[in-house]
């Protein structure tokens, strides 16, 4: 898989066993609150919410909690004050980074981050910087039961996906944001089931790092997604097997 998906895959694996799923399900609410309050609380109206709460749903959050997020998002109220946040920077080896947030306190969120930036070796850089080698995307993605990636690629392909890739018997499927659900309709109609899908920031250019400094690069992701106010992180590493293996090790 590319760099986007083993990241992807290893936060996943990471989320199923994470004893902090209460710092999860309040990542996952907030994203449905802001999306309710710019969009509506009506799914089927907005795209942004629908995808929020599918989210939530991959990573069983209660309906109840869905519920009252998209409550407090078209009813105002404690979350009314948050701000979405983007900042750009360069990880070890010049890894570029893309770090999406959501805060109460702005001066708090740059501090955290820029910290975690600096303690890695690397350093926030300025608007604009990075942001160019990036571009929305939908990304779906098959790991499981997938009999013949071959036929699933053309499946997706005449579905209206842009472009998919084929490695070790998984599948990466791209699609611009607006056809990922219908896309991932289509595979699922024809029984293929899917691992997850979204609508992510992909890089344009990819680079590749030695393992050291590839370890390096996923320590720092990681630190960077564990602040409360980091909704996402993305990178434009091409991360090789074996910094992946022992990083999981």
């Amino acid at each position: 898989m590319s760099g986007h998906s083993k990241w992807s895959q290893i936060k996943r694996q990471k989320g199923v066993a994470d004893v902090k799923r209460g710092a999860l399900f309040t990542k996952l609410a907030r994203e449905i609150i802001v999306a309710a309050r710019q969009g509506g609380g009506d799914p089927d109206a907005n795209f942004r919410l629908r995808l929020a709460i599918q989210k939530a749903r991959e990573n069983n959050m209660p309906m109840e909690n869905i519920e009252r997020a998209v409550k407090r998002g078209t009813g105002g109220g404690e979350e009314g004050n948050v701000t979405e946040l983007t900042y750009e920077g360069y990880g070890p080896g010049g890894a570029a980074i893309l770090v999406q947030a959501m805060t109460d306190n702005r001066n708090r969120t740059a501090s955290e981050v820029r910290n975690v930036f600096t303690r890695a070796g690397g350093n926030l850089a300025e608007s604009g910087s990075v942001a160019w080698n990036f571009e929305p995307k939908g990304v779906i993605t098959i790991t499981d039961g997938l009999k013949d990636p071959e036929d699933a690629a053309l499946l997706a392909i005449d579905a209206g996906a842009e472009d998919v890739k084929v490695d070790d018997g998984s599948l990466e499927i791209y699609t611009k944001p607006e056809d990922v659900e219908v896309v991932k309709k289509a595979l699922e109609d024809k029984k293929l089931k899917v691992s997850s899908s979204e609508v992510s920031m992909v890089a344009k250019v990819h680079v590749e790092q030695d393992v050291p400094t590839a370890i390096k690069t996923l320590r720092l992701l990681d630190k960077l997604e564990e602040l409360d106010d980091v909704q996402r992180v993305f990178s434009n590493v091409d991360f090789p097997d074996e910094a992946i293996e022992q990083y999981e090790g």
